[in-house]
């Protein structure tokens, strides 16, 4: 299409404008690191609500402002490990060797090649097992967050901004771990039917161990993921949600995108893969709304 053909009123100009103005708003926007590591456990117990992805963009886009990023893969799957470009099928440390069998945390942390402010502790199929392995080992609940305060003692994990703990789609003790571990719980609910549905299980979940085994844990956000502005049901969700978590629910809405889609079919998060696209730009902001909301609490 030509210039002098080119209809600045149309829906896609306009979309195009608004895009163009965000991107300018996260060149101009101050994303403050924190005053110590932010430590997320990344939970749904409901499959496909984007919580991997949500783990990893988030992650990648703090990498991307400056922020010194660790990512856990605590999900057997190994996807995240993928979408940060780690080879999980080599004979490589794991997260595996540090919770189950006592090794090191920081043997198992690797570089992404995306930025060198963005480390992964990567999944191998070893994790598919460990559930059971860990039922009947001393104080289990516990192993993840001993192995990760060693590291966060030395002087490369001291370094730290920002730990986000990716975990499996269900309630299990790699999951408990993971809440032992953290401080906070990053929940992505997607925009379609029953987005509510398990959150509440969840949340008395979180309460279970913030009374028992975390006392700090707090379930400080709520991304709303997979949004298509097009039906009524999508927007029903989101103000469902925000009457339900009005504190926690982040302002920025994460779009259904192709590119965030297929970002990780090249081993990427889609910060990396297409950075200009909506799903980028919101994610970025994302990532900037959390660093913001961190700081002033």
């Amino acid at each position: 299409m030509s210039a002098q053909n080119f209809d600045a009123s149309t829906p896609l100009a306009t979309e195009l404008a608004h895009l163009t103005e965000r991107r300018a708003a996260i060149a101009r926007a101050s994303v403050p690191r924190p005053p110590a590591t932010r430590i997320f456990t990344v939970a749904n117990q409901k499959g496909g609500v984007g919580k991997t992805t949500t783990t990893v963009n988030i992650a990648a886009a703090l990498a991307s402002f400056g922020a010194q990023v660790l990512v856990i893969d605590l999900d057997p799957q190994g996807n995240a490990s993928t979408a940060l470009g780690i080879d999980k099928h080599g004979d490589i440390d794991s997260i595996y060797d540090a919770v189950v069998r006592g090794a090191e945390l920081g043997q198992a942390v690797q570089v992404s090649p995306e930025s060198p402010n963005l480390f992964c502790v990567p999944a191998t199929l070893d994790l598919a097992g460990a559930e059971i392995e860990l039922v009947s080992m001393a104080d289990r609940e516990y192993l993840l967050d001993r192995a990760l305060r060693q590291y966060l003692s030395t002087p490369k994990g001291s370094t730290l901004d920002y730990v986000f703990i990716d975990c499996p789609p269900s309630l299990g003790l790699l999951t408990i771990n993971a809440c032992v571990a953290a401080r906070e719980v990053l929940i992505p609910i997607q925009c379609e039917y029953y987005a509510l549905e398990g959150v509440s299980q969840l949340v008395g979940s979180i309460d279970m161990i913030r009374s028992h085994l975390n006392p700090s844990l707090l379930l400080s956000t709520i991304l709303l993921t997979m949004f298509d502005s097009r039906t009524n049901l999508a927007h029903q969700v989101v103000d469902d949600v925000r009457q339900h978590f009005p504190a926690q629910t982040l302002n920025v809405i994460i779009p259904r995108s192709v590119r965030v889609s297929e970002a990780p079919s090249f081993g990427q998060t889609v910060i990396a893969y297409d950075a200009s696209s909506p799903g980028s730009v919101s994610y970025q902001e994302a990532a900037i709304e959390i660093a913001q909301r961190g700081v002033a609490r």
